[in-house]
């Protein structure tokens, strides 16, 4: 036990490159009335929210070196965010505050037929423009992840997104993209949804889609002619969450699907964020990414330690709350 301790401790130390996210970082207020509407609902718990913000969690959690790039309001819940990635120890220096907007707030209730009612409250983080994030900082990063299931609803922020991602890439930064669909954001302009995933998969180099996602996007039923359509575009590797089924990979023109951990699940809220934080930890430990050659075994091993991860977070209330420590994750292997 003292050989493995010590190697986590090195593990830590060790030089980890940086996992730059940019997106939202928002309120979630859950209902803790089940079976109720919004209208109805009475008692509302807050809780840290933003897709992006929870991958930069994952990484800073498992002892990796991780940075968020976003706006709140200048009131007290952007307080309680900033305050938030700090305790998970991500670098909060980029986030910007907005004094002419408040921060975005998402309110959520689960109704008796498994609905759930949605409420989304913008404000600050659509306001965030590419020059809110100085172009030094930017390079400091090895990973840049784009993962915002708000970026893309318009505004001056969408602009910022792609404007972002198309610096990155010509920085050289290794791309991540996860275009994290919410119906209750879309809901009848999937279209619009589509054109601009495919926009942000064209220019990634990992890219994150649920089935759901692939589906959509892709417009195929079949999971591996789905694939060769994001594969088509530019992507280049995917990985595509099937939840108790695993995860199917697919790069250098192999798949495999890798087998979820037998589990049993309380809550899911965030799995697939701290999935894609261990996979962005993993690949931060590599010295010039972009120009290393990981074979298909090693990317089979990224997403082995990804699904545990991932698992593990199910097992507990939360999204940011429920995040293992490298030490979680190792006890899990061992068990």
């Amino acid at each position: 036990m003292d050989g493995k301790l010590k190697r986590l401790e090195q593990e830590r130390t060790s030089n980890h490159q940086q996992v730059l996210c940019i997106g939202e970082l928002l309120i979630d207020f859950y209902c803790r009335d089940i079976g109720v509407n919004l209208a109805q609902g009475m008692n509302f718990m807050k809780q840290a929210g933003g897709a992006p913000a929870n991958v930069a969690s994952a990484v800073s959690r498992l002892g990796g070196k991780s940075a968020f790039a976003g706006k709140v309001g200048d009131d007290p819940f952007g307080d309680f965010l900033i305050q938030t990635l700090q305790d998970v120890s991500v670098n909060t220096e980029l986030i910007a505050r907005d004094s002419s907007a408040r921060t975005t707030m998402a309110f959520v209730s689960l109704q008796t037929d498994g609905e759930r009612d949605f409420l989304f409250n913008r404000g600050a983080d659509g306001n965030f423009t590419a020059s809110d994030l100085p172009m030094e900082k930017l390079r400091e990063a090895a990973i840049v992840h784009f993962g915002s299931a708000t970026a893309m609803l318009g505004g001056a922020y969408l602009d910022a997104y792609f404007d972002l991602m198309e610096k990155a890439r010509k920085e050289k930064r290794f791309i991540s993209f996860d275009p994290n669909y919410r119906s209750s954001l879309w809901a009848e302009r999937t279209e619009k949804f589509n054109q601009l995933a495919r926009k942000g998969i064209a220019r990634a180099d990992f890219v994150k889609v649920s089935e759901e996602e692939l589906r959509l996007i892709s417009g195929c039923a079949d999971i591996n002619k789905g694939v060769q359509e994001l594969h088509r575009l530019g992507a280049k590797v995917i990985a595509v969450t099937l939840g108790k089924q695993g995860t199917f990979l697919s790069c250098k023109n192999q798949t495999a699907v890798i087998p979820s951990i037998r589990i049993v699940a309380i809550d899911s809220t965030g799995a697939g964020d701290a999935f894609v934080g261990a996979i962005l930890y993993q690949l931060a430990q590599i010295d010039r990414l972009n120009d290393a050659k990981l074979s298909f075994s090693k990317w089979e091993a990224i997403v082995r330690f990804a699904n545990l991860v991932g698992a593990i977070v199910c097992t507990k209330v939360g999204a940011i709350a429920a995040l293992p420590s490298l030490e979680e994750v190792m006890h899990m292997q061992e068990s």
